[in-house]
């Protein structure tokens, strides 16, 4: 038996490894990373960083769907996860109110099949630093926009920690998580997070990691090999919030953070001008247009792409302004070890696995690359 009752009764299959000892699941990780990596002669393996076993995800991911005794918000199959042990109990709480009170104003869930109703998800995202929330409604239309408003101090009577709530439409009839507008129906914009003293923001379509306290330690370890390097200029691509790039800035270096998603750059610039250091800078950019338009090599690069990996173009880019080091952050060993393919000017001077998803076969790994 485990200790969450949702896999034990076999309602929720995500955590696959919740039923093995901690150190097992690590061992099993750490086996699966030293196979996929082996044709690469790995200088150095440090220690796997751990991480809490429940309570340490800061985001909820919620599938509303329909039953007899109103919404449910979990799994598509009418089954509510509102008390999935990987949340911390603020969280648990905030759902379970948010659940009843959807109930009380008669919303309805889309019915993919009917293609009727109206509510698709709840994602619910939480600050450690603070414990302050983000609330997310993903809606076929506006239609029930009214509704939520005119009932939403209810709510928040219930849930002081609800700072921000939006409504994300997404018309498509598709399981696509969220749409392109974002309409927000408190005054507050974005939650403040802390990580190592360092002030992050968090809006609704900027990625956060889901593990805060392990990817604290991660931009820790990046900021440290980075020191040793005295590197004194760095690219951070895929920056995201700039969790990287913020905790490497210092004012004797040159740091540029580049990402796509123009949320999640406004969020790193708001924590740049709380740090104040005019060395580091951040542009909304896709990093291949990005890669096309700069052709002087940094000393160290940063990359922290998504499950995807770098993908050719990036790894050939790398290949030809050939910093000195590079840094990647992975959260797919297989799209990691195809990207080092790519990167033969590299080798692998450190691995570490920082286990940011406890309890599933996922886990992040950073890589020390130094030019051969």
């Amino acid at each position: 038996m485990s200790f969450c009752s949702y896999y034990d009764t076999r309602v929720c299959h995500s955590c696959s490894m919740i039923d093995l000892f901690y150190a097992e699941q690590l061992t099993e990780k750490s086996a699966n990373l030293h196979k996929t990596l082996e044709p690469f002669a790995v200088s150095e393996w440090l220690k796997p960083t751990s991480s809490q076993l429940k309570g340490f995800r800061n985001k909820a991911k919620m599938v509303a769907s329909n039953a007899d005794e109103g919404i449910v918000l979990g799994l598509s199959d009418e089954v509510s996860l509102i008390g999935c042990p990987l949340y911390d109990i603020s969280m648990q709480t905030v759902l379970e109110y948010t659940q009843n009170w959807l109930r009380t104003l008669g919303i309805k869930a889309y019915d993919v099949q009917k293609k009727k109703g109206e509510l698709k998800y709840v994602l619910l995202t939480r600050s450690s630093h603070n414990g302050t929330m983000m609330l997310r409604f993903v809606l076929r239309s506006h239609g029930i926009i009214p509704r939520l408003e005119g009932s939403l101090a209810a709510l928040t009577a219930l849930s002081p920690e609800l700072k921000v709530i939006t409504a994300n439409i997404q018309p498509i009839h598709m399981a696509i998580l969220e749409g392109d507008e974002e309409i927000f129906l408190t005054k507050e914009m974005h939650l403040e997070e802390k990580l190592n003293d360092i002030t992050l923001f968090i809006r609704p379509k900027s990625f956060f990691q889901t593990n805060p306290e392990v990817a604290a330690k991660l931009y820790k370890t990046v900021a440290k090999w980075t020191d040793e390097l005295e590197a004194k200029t760095v690219i951070d691509l895929f920056c995201g919030v700039g969790g990287f790039a913020l905790h490497v800035a210092n004012t004797e270096r040159s740091v540029i953070g580049i990402e796509i998603e123009s949320e999640a750059i406004a969020c790193a610039k708001e924590s740049a001008k709380i740090l104040g250091i005019e060395t580091l800078t951040f542009e909304a950019l896709d990093a291949v247009s990005f890669s096309t338009e700069t052709s002087k090599a940094p000393d160290v690069v940063i990359v922290n792409p998504p499950r995807r990996g770098l993908g050719q173009e990036l790894c050939k880019w790398l290949e030809r302004v050939s910093p000195s080091d590079i840094m990647y952050s992975s959260c797919n060993a297989m799209s990691l070890a195809r990207d080092l393919e790519w990167l033969k000017s590299y080798e692998c001077v450190k691995v570490q696995l920082f286990d940011m998803f406890p309890h599933t076969e996922h886990y992040e790994t950073l890589v020390h690359l130094k030019k051969k």
